[in-house]
């Protein structure tokens, strides 16, 4: 079963229309909810009159802040700073102010519509700029973290990483350049929704959530309720990419349910999803010293990151992308100051690379720079730099885990770099490197049946990434039987163990190896009970199950788990327990005329350890570098002097459709089964966007001698500078 491309588990419902979505999901009696808004950034709430709503045939609730528990709940899978509707004032375009909840989901959008909300605009943050500003006004207030030393500014926190003194370095050259990445939304097929009932004196959610345990565990905070009366229910999201790795209309739809004693749904429209989670946006300014022959001297990194209106997850996402700010390199002497900022916009959260893609688009093309003014090749110089397996280019911390100069010289040999190129062509090639999960635990039960099936049950969310199949692939591997006599549950507190999450590229890593530890379980009872039956040792499974159990049947169980445990004083917590590494290589040409760039071939390389499902890993390579290409061509989320955003749903924002797709592409791995996880491997599937930018961005500098720092290389800001080129 390992290192072959089985069949993906549940492919054929998502492509024929069988697969239940939340969406699809219809309950007796459930009531429909809408949500209210302001059609501003930030504003003072006057007053807010439901009595015409009230009105309206087949209204049963309309719930504002003033009808919630006071004070008024808050949550968040950091920071308690999120409230459940708008307190006072709204903090970003698109925060809710009440919800209303009908019979029907024309009589909630007919009495949403009458819910009059009496306001006054206020001036907002919304830039880096605007953040840094002492007279700005504060976002979150003083109150909601008293002891911050921080508290009375729109920093929530500032960090420092780095090790010897960039102030002593020497170098022969010093490139120095500031960058800017954009908002970008997640654009999951699927919109975000939400369903809660009463459960026997608790409740139980249906959310396309990426972390269900997550989900309980605030919901029960918020409620009150121990854990065991709140079941959450979660089924493969159609899309997630991070934007549905934490709560955020659960504890609403919970109160709902409970206040009305009825199931209710909130299905959001997919312009009230891009209100709701985006990725972070940045500022970089990086100052890098190089000696003649190209080795890096020191790096001087200032970031600061725009995370939005609360806190969410971004703070860990700038954390984790920022101690590797450096990349995969040798660098004797760094210096890392990154802020995270609030903003009064969409809150960010995790997004797929955790922060990745933006300090690689600094860190890579700043060597591109050297590069240029040194007269070097630009494989060259990341080759010279790039740190050795066993080598510890994060001083103390876990040393590099694999041969990542193969997999730049694969990638540079897939777009045959250094041959002739034609007039208005050119190539680039970056590189890019994710922290893995640092803490973490993942459980797992495998039960084999009397007839020798297996269900496997696991807390890990399928969100299109191919879990089933792996973990399907490991249970059979492990116990010897057909893989289409495995079945494998998830997305139910109640049915299966706890899982930490469904992010970090850890899934295979440590749900994989808690799911083999469980089957071994399972061989080693079954040995055991061959020895105490006095059975050959070449009986089969069926046989010595059959010979066990008679005909008062019965099965046997194992339990396996794999845990990362929390390092005190560590800046991650813990030590990566592997590396994300892949290089992405381009060929573009670039029309000077209207600055559209072509993308002729494109080639990513991931080093994996070991490609469990090679398909399956190709795809999720695919499918990240065409997400990559999107941030790096076209996407940006556009912002009025108000706050509002201009181009909310799929109109106005685009994303990579068939027609932008590069003409070639490729999605390589390179396997030394050197990885943590089961047989050798390691995470996959975020790597093929992380250096995609830098890679497109050289290429087009490599065509048209122009050099672009802020994102995305969208044909009239290529035109432009080609037009200031030629000034």
């Amino acid at each position: 079963m390992i290192g072959t491309s089985q069949p993906r588990a549940g492919g054929l419902a998502r492509v024929t229309g069988r697969q239940q979505f939340i969406a699809d999901i219809n309950l007796d009696h459930t009531l429909h909810v809408k949500l209210v808004h302001l059609d501003c950034g930030h504003a003072r709430i006057v007053a807010i009159d439901t009595a015409a709503a009230s009105e309206v045939y087949g209204v049963v609730a309309i719930l504002t802040a003033a009808d919630l528990p006071q004070p008024v709940p808050r949550f968040g899978p950091v920071h308690d700073d999120r409230p459940i509707l708008a307190v006072g004032e709204t903090k970003y375009h698109g925060q809710p102010v009440a919800a209303v909840a009908a019979e029907t989901k024309e009589a909630a959008e007919a009495a949403a519509e009458l819910v009059r909300v009496e306001y006054e605009a206020l001036p907002g943050v919304y830039t880096v700029a605007a953040a840094l500003d002492p007279d700005a006004p504060l976002v979150l207030e003083p109150g909601l973290r008293p002891d911050d030393p921080l508290r009375h500014s729109n920093v929530l926190r500032e960090l420092n990483y780095g090790w010897g003194d960039v102030e002593a370095a020497k170098a022969d050259l010093v490139v120095e350049n500031s960058y800017a990445f954009p908002m970008v939304t997640h654009f999951a097929i699927e919109p975000h929704a939400f369903i809660a009932a009463p459960d026997d004196g608790g409740v139980v959610i249906w959310t396309a959530t990426q972390n269900p345990f997550q989900t309980q565990r605030i919901i029960a905070r918020v409620l009150g309720l121990p854990l065991a009366r709140v079941r959450v229910i979660a089924p493969d999201p159609g899309g997630a990419f991070g934007g549905k790795q934490h709560p955020k209309y659960e504890p609403l739809v919970a109160l709902l349910a409970l206040r009305t004693g009825r199931p209710v749904r909130l299905l959001l429209t997919l312009e009230e999803t891009f209100q709701e989670v985006r990725r972070t946006s940045c500022e970089i300014h990086v100052r890098t010293g190089f000696q003649a022959d190209g080795t890096i001297s020191f790096q001087d990194i200032q970031s600061d990151f725009l995370l939005g209106a609360y806190a969410d997850v971004a703070e860990r996402v700038i954390t984790k992308a920022n101690y590797l700010a450096c990349g995969p390199y040798r660098v004797p002497d760094a210096r890392i100051t990154v802020r995270a900022l609030l903003s009064h916009t969409t809150p960010s959260t995790a997004f797929r690379g955790f922060g990745t893609p933006q300090v690689s688009w600094a860190h890579e093309s700043q060597l591109d720079d050297a590069a240029r003014r040194l007269g070097l090749d630009r494989v060259d110089i990341r080759l010279r730099n790039l740190a050795r397996k066993g080598e510890a280019f994060v001083p103390g911390d876990t040393p590099c885990d694999g041969d990542w100069a193969e997999s730049v010289r694969k990638a540079a040999g897939a777009i045959e770099w250094g041959s002739p190129i034609a007039a208005g062509r050119g190539r680039g090639l970056a590189v890019a490197i994710k922290a893995s999960a640092t803490t973490g635990a993942s459980y797992s039960i495998v039960r084999l049946h009397w007839d020798g099936s297996a269900t496997v049950l696991a807390g890990t969310s399928d969100m299109g990434q191919g879990a089933r199949t792996v973990l399907a692939q490991v249970a059979a591997h492990e116990l010897g039987i057909p893989i289409d006599s495995i079945k494998v549950v998830m997305g139910d507190t109640a049915a299966v163990p706890f899982d930490l999450q469904t992010s970090a590229s850890r899934s295979t890593v440590f749900m994989g190896q808690a799911v083999a530890r469980a089957c071994r379980d399972i061989n080693a009872q079954l040995r055991q009970m061959a020895a105490d039956l006095g059975l050959v040792a070449n009986v089969s499974v069926v046989e010595l199950l059959r010979a066990r159990f008679s005909e008062v049947r019965g099965e046997v169980i194992g339990v396996g788990s794999y845990r990362s445990e929390h390092q005190p004083g560590h800046p991650l917590g813990g030590s990566p327990s592997f590396y994300e590494f892949s290089c992405t290589a381009s060929e573009v040409e670039v029309d000077e005329g209207t600055g559209e760039i072509l993308l002729v071939r494109h080639v990513t390389v991931a080093d994996v350890g070991k490609a469990l499902n090679p398909q399956h890993v190709e795809m999720q390579d695919e499918g990240a570098a065409v997400m990559g290409l999107g941030h790096t061509l076209m996407e940006h989320i556009l912002l009025d002097d108000s706050g509002r955003i201009r181009n909310l749903g799929a109109l106005d924002y685009r994303i990579p459709t068939t027609k932008d797709l590069p003409l070639e592409m490729l999605a390589l791995v390179v396997e030394n089964a050197d990885g943590p996880g089961p047989y050798g491997s390691k995470g996959a599937g975020e790597g093929g966007l992380m250096a995609t930018a830098p890679a497109v961005a050289s290429a087009v500098t490599e065509a048209t001698g122009v050099v672009i720092r802020d994102l995305p290389l969208t044909p009239e800001r290529v035109w432009r500078a080609i037009q200031s080129r030629d000034l």
